[in-house]
């Protein structure tokens, strides 16, 4: 075999190996050694093939010089970089190798510092962070991946067995094709490792700092868009939380729509401290329902607008076990999401096979901002995690709300987060009786809201995501029989609004925030 052919081999006679994840690195090592392979290490990496029996030569032993500076420095050096950089074919650069005593390295096997696994540890110091910015192993990869027309790089476990498999059939040798695809997977996670290690630099400066950037990877092509002449797929950011990071455990693929609803109702869910269930229509929620069990949340849930709540997004904040599964599988449901499933659950939603059953993997929250695109950029904003406590609140009105109404208004206030404004709760405590979403007057989403209830409005409360700039919004659902309200109040047209209430001897608070959801 010819170093040239129509492919472009390269026949690899030296690896420098160095990585921080151990895995499957030593069979890697075994196979490059059955073709004859040199074998250069450093630290650990080295420490774990000497164990496996596999021959190595210490970085020192090439570059002269110990590690040093607790192994900051040892692979900067030029009889490293010299190797990796020379252009095999260039008569100048084959000339000055030959004068510094330096050889060709053929391939690079690196993984970098866990920076990423190191961040997301409770309590990690800036100092603890900053040791684990690699510097030596970016520098290799990207002087290997530069030179990708003479030398390979490998950047993940993943791609041993792709190596392997191209040596086997060239004996010992990689082709142009496959160094130079290994070259952009190598600059693609150099550049995503930049830029999360700018990101949690630039986080010192607040949750809205000068410059944000983040990286995203392509998890699938959906099917289509929100329609289906748009294309569509998932991506994944670095957090390693919420939707995006979900496991889908049975059921068709998950749509565009699929996702977004899903992300609601999670989002809502998560926001009780109790038992909750909620099921999902277009990113508004159809009904909300508190129980003992999760059973008595879906049928809660339900019970608020069962029409609606056909082909719907059905989520809970707990394990479901097999008496609520039962219950979802009555009527036709998109998707099941809870942070786990008994197995008997598990077994009834499979059996459901356009049913999609989503497990998340943390109750813990993707991100500390939030972005839309719009034209030309990105409007970022905190999330909205804003929760009021019974303390909170400011009665404004002549009568006090009993300690029912208190959890009941506490309970619309944060399905009304949830749902798009103009939005309007009718509320038990631990129901919805009735949902006014996304109309564009405020006193239609009270009449929507209590026409579309399926249990009675009377001695229900009402919650409102921002203030009422009439009365009119007071005087429709007092017509319907409400008994207290709860609104952010702010209007100028506050008093008007609190002596309509007293007029129907209703109970209002105040919250001070407003919860818009555009």
């Amino acid at each position: 075999m010819t170093e040239k052919s129509d492919l472009h081999l390269r026949r690899v006679r030296r690896a420098l190996i160095s990585v921080s994840d151990k895995t499957g690195i030593s069979d890697f090592a075994q196979a490059l050694s059955r073709f004859d392979v040199e074998i250069i290490s450093t630290g650990g990496t080295a420490k774990t093939l000497q164990d496996a029996g596999i021959a190595v030569r210490d970085i020192s032993e090439i570059t002269g010089f110990p590690e040093m500076m607790d192994g900051r420095v040892k692979t900067l050096h030029p009889r490293v970089h010299g190797g990796l950089l020379a252009i095999r074919d260039n008569p100048d650069h084959v000339a000055a190798l030959q004068e510094h005593g330096i050889q060709p390295i053929d391939l690079v096997v690196v993984n970098l510092y866990p920076f990423a696994e190191t961040i997301k540890r409770e309590g990690v110091t800036r100092e603890e962070a900053i040791e684990q910015i690699d510097i030596g192993g970016p520098a290799m990869v990207r002087s290997a991946a530069k030179n990708a027309r003479d030398v390979a790089v490998v950047v993940a476990a993943a791609q041993y067995s792709e190596v392997i498999n191209e040596l086997n059939e060239h004996d010992g040798a990689l082709s142009l094709n496959t160094r130079n695809r290994l070259a952009q997977k190598a600059f693609e996670q150099t550049a995503q490792y930049d830029l999360m290690v700018s990101s949690y630099l630039a986080g010192s400066g607040g949750p809205l700092p000068d410059r944000l950037t983040w990286t995203m990877k392509k998890i699938a092509d959906l099917r289509y868009g929100e329609n289906p002449h748009q294309k569509a797929a998932l991506y994944r950011t670095s957090t390693g939380t919420g939707i995006a990071n979900a496991e889908v455990l049975s059921g068709k693929e998950m749509s565009f729509n699929n996702y977004v609803d899903a992300e609601a109702a999670w989002q809502l869910v998560r926001d009780f401290d109790q038992t909750a269930c909620a099921i999902i229509k277009h990113t508004n929620p159809a009904g909300v329902g508190l129980g003992v069990t999760p059973v008595e949340a879906y049928q809660k849930a339900l019970a608020t607008d069962p029409v609606s709540a056909f082909g719907g997004i059905v989520a809970f904040n707990c394990n479901v076990d097999a008496a609520a599964a039962r219950e979802v599988t009555k009527i036709f449901t998109e998707v099941a999401i809870a942070f786990d499933y008994d197995p008997g659950a598990l077994e009834l939603l499979r059996a459901k096979k356009n049913l999609r059953v989503i497990r998340m993997s943390s109750t813990e929250q993707a991100s500390g901002v939030e972005f839309k695109q719009i034209g030309g950029g990105m409007l970022v904003q905190t999330r909205d995690d804003h929760r009021v406590s019974r303390n909170e609140l400011n009665v404004v009105t002549e009568r006090q709300p009993s300690e029912e109404e208190i959890r009941a208004l506490l309970f619309g206030w944060i399905v009304c987060k949830h749902t798009k404004s103009n939005a309007i709760v009718y509320a038990r405590a631990d129901q919805t009786v009735g949902v006014g979403a996304g109309q564009m007057s405020r006193v239609d989403s009270v009449k929507i809201g209590a026409m579309r209830a399926q249990s009675p409005v009377a001695g229900s409360v009402l919650a409102s995501d921002a203030f009422f700039p009439f009365r009119d919004g007071i005087d429709e659902a007092a017509r319907h029989g409400i008994t207290a309200v709860i609104q952010p109040g702010g209007s100028v047209r506050d008093d008007e609004v609190i002596a309509a209430a007293n007029e129907h001897g209703l109970a209002m608070v105040f919250t001070g925030v407003r919860h818009f959801k555009h």
